[in-house]
């Protein structure tokens, strides 16, 4: 939402008095709102949601006479309905919309004896005033200030490095038991050709980057199809990754080994139940990914999941392929969250409104690390209850991360590229926060993360002089 958030307090007349927060959308131009509940005072709600008020025959005589009165939005302009509010001697005026909150906007200098505050609020917010606080309610208006820092950033932070650490170890590990399990020379050239064959070479990186601009574009347009599509393909892979992720775990517990004979082919039966697991957890999240109160716990173990699978299993097979992917993937980052803001009709990015879901769709996309904000705020009521961090800001670069520990590995190196790298990404998280908390305003983690690791992993190789071997990885010849 572009505009000025703020929060309408609303009390009821129970014994205690019940009160809840409703989000609110005013044009601080036209007025200020105090930034606290301190010495607030309280007008009583009169729900005139039956009218649009764009005459002042439309209501009865003094019906509004010191209320916070609530219509319809609709038919004449803000600042019209205001100055009929205004004459008819109410206190504040909110107006219901049934569709997206948007910026509230007029010409001002034709309504300069226009004083009265007004402000949008949903009607279903409207409703559930009413059916929560009951009939007589009373409301006042503040805006609480923006904090610099919120608390959930730590989380988002240690999510980040946990993952992007472990799933590149553990890609080492895998790169490890490749290389003890062919001795021979010859076998161990024709194993690394055939993995050739499935890893990202700069040919498939480049074509990978166009899909994820198609989709991207796609998802922007088809939004509300394309939606379902994107949480099915989500439930199907997260539960494959979090089985994969706990087998490894399993495989190293020497415990209830007993298996049974199917098909001719013997399997665990304590995999059959991990397997079981794994659906039920998908399909849980499916059924109750709506729900803000714990849905994001379990969006967020498959989320990590699906991360850690995604950097142990898709290879890079050098350095140069890392460039491109990294570099491609930075220049569709900052396009379609800063520049697309110029082409688009409502001057909205095309990245943050698919995020968000475009035009105020209710279903979110599941490619994001949820953590729900601890600074209470208008923002985090009004538009962003959660701070968010996108799969590809985890998977793409744990994929240098993960090439720099296989490189480890292959040159016994003794882990310096691997945590030289990791470290990089660490402060490139940093730096993401602390940009985010000067700017107010969403960033494209890639912006930071891909300077900071292509450039450590860059000055280690130089410093180490491997940078050839670097640069060429398994096809380097000495």
């Amino acid at each position: 939402v572009t505009a000025d958030e703020g929060i309408l307090h609303a009390t009821g007349s129970g014994v205690p008095p019940v009160t809840k927060d409703y989000c609110i959308i005013y044009n601080s131009n036209w007025i200020s709102l105090p930034k606290s509940l301190d010495n607030a005072t309280f007008v009583a709600l009169e729900n005139l949601t039956s009218t649009v008020l764009c005459s002042s025959s439309e209501v009865p005589s003094g019906l509004m006479k010191d209320k916070a009165v609530v219509v319809m939005r609709g038919n004449c302009t803000f600042l019209e309905k205001a100055r009929i509010a205004q004459n008819s001697g109410a206190k504040m005026l909110l107006i219901a919309s049934k569709t997206r909150l948007s910026a509230i906007s007029d010409n001002k200098t034709d309504f300069e004896d226009v004083t009265l505050p007004v402000a949008l609020i949903r009607y279903n917010d409207i409703v559930d005033m009413q059916l929560v606080l009951g009939n007589e309610v009373n409301v006042t208006l503040y805006s609480p200030p923006l904090p610099d820092f919120d608390g959930s950033m730590v989380v988002i932070f240690l999510i980040a490095v946990f993952t992007v650490a472990l799933g590149s170890y553990w890609s080492g590990v895998a790169e490890l038991e490749n290389l003890k399990a062919v001795p021979s020379p010859g076998e161990r050239e024709t194993r690394q050709k055939k993995e050739e064959n499935v890893t990202f070479t700069p040919v498939t990186v480049i074509l990978f980057v166009v899909i994820c601009c198609v989709m991207l574009l796609l998802l922007y347009f088809f939004y509300k199809w394309l939606v379902y599509v994107i949480i099915s393909v989500f439930c199907l892979a997260s539960a494959m990754s979090l089985y994969n992720c706990l087998a490894a775990l399993i495989g190293e517990i020497p415990f209830g080994q007993c298996r049974i004979a199917c098909c001719n082919k013997s399997i665990e039966v304590r995999l059959i139940f991990l397997a079981a697991f794994c659906i039920a957890a998908a399909v849980v999240w499916a059924v109750f990914r709506n729900e803000d109160r714990w849905a994001w716990i379990l969006q967020d173990i498959l989320g990590v999941a699906f991360c850690l699978n995604f950097i142990k299993t898709l290879k890079m097979p050098n350095f140069k392929s890392c460039v491109i992917l990294l570099g491609l993937l930075l220049l569709y980052d900052v396009f379609f969250v800063f520049i697309t803001p110029f082409i688009t009709k409502n001057g909205a990015s095309i990245m943050v409104e698919v995020a968000a879901g475009p035009f105020g769709n209710s279903e979110k996309l599941p490619v994001v690390i949820r953590v729900p904000r601890l600074e209470y705020s208008a923002s985090t009521l009004c538009d962003m209850p959660f701070s968010l961090l996108g799969f590809g800001d985890i998977i793409v670069p744990g994929l240098l991360v993960a090439y720099c520990r296989r490189f480890d590995v292959q040159t016994s190196s003794s882990s310096v590229y691997y945590i030289s790298c990791t470290i990089a990404y660490a402060i490139g998280m940093v730096l993401t926060f602390i940009v985010l908390a000067l700017m107010k305003t969403g960033q494209p983690a890639l912006l930071y993360l891909v300077p900071c690791t292509l450039i450590t992993s860059s000055l280690v190789a130089w410093r180490r002089k491997e940078m050839k071997k670097f640069w060429k990885g398994n096809s380097y010849q000495v």
